[in-house]
């Protein structure tokens, strides 16, 4: 009996994470139209120094860090657990204020720490798809993850690049994860809820 509530005690929570992040569908659409400009400008600027390159990543990573925090704690303060997405906020600050403090890293530097960035991130962007419903868009948040993957075994294969080809290379990952993001965004728009569904904590007996 025990094991019957705990079931679905666990399965009234995945609902309600998955309505909390449909009703507050605007942070995905704003972290998908960031990293989709983000694109944009390096592609838009193909003669950007490795300065400049380095510290437009940081303002991106920055502001992406933030909004994933900002949910995380929206979702603490409705009872529920938003670990994965607190790592990945902090995860994005830490890679802006590293590029900060030393943004005149040299290439071989930045592309490891871009790597390792899209490494992390991509992985817990899929564990995060498997904590959403299949009609609020897992398929999306698990894509932008695999691309975040893809990106950081591209530079880990080929880490000596020169700054015009990194510079195509990272605007391409923001503008397909981006453009994963804002469908994401779409589909959670079109699920969202005006009242989260609350949930008490289940009690084994």
């Amino acid at each position: 009996m025990s094991d019957t509530r705990l079931v679905s005690a666990e399965s009234a929570r995945t609902e309600a994470m998955n309505d909390l992040l449909a009703n507050n569908w605007w942070a995905a659409a704003l972290r998908g139209l960031l990293a989709v400009t983000f694109g944009v400008l390096a592609f838009v600027m193909p003669g950007v120094t490795l300065l400049s390159l380095a510290l437009v990543f940081a303002a991106y990573s920055l502001v992406d860090g933030v909004t994933a925090i900002i949910m995380s704690v929206r979702g603490a303060r409705k009872g529920e657990r938003w670990v994965w997405l607190l790592l990945s906020g902090l995860l994005g600050i830490l890679a802006a204020a590293i590029t900060a403090i030393w943004p005149e890293l040299t290439v071989l530097a930045f592309v490891y720490l871009v790597a390792a960035w899209a490494l992390l991130s991509g992985i817990l962007m899929l564990v995060s798809a498997f904590r959403l419903k299949k009609d609020h868009g897992r398929v999306w948040l698990g894509a932008a993850g695999v691309a975040s993957i893809l990106l950081s075994i591209l530079l880990a294969i080929s880490p000596l690049l020169g700054a015009l080809v990194l510079t195509f290379w990272i605007g391409a990952h923001a503008l397909v994860s981006g453009g994963f993001l804002l469908v994401l965004a779409y589909q959670l728009h079109s699920k969202r809820t005006d009242s989260p569904r609350h949930i008490a904590p289940a009690h084994a007996s």
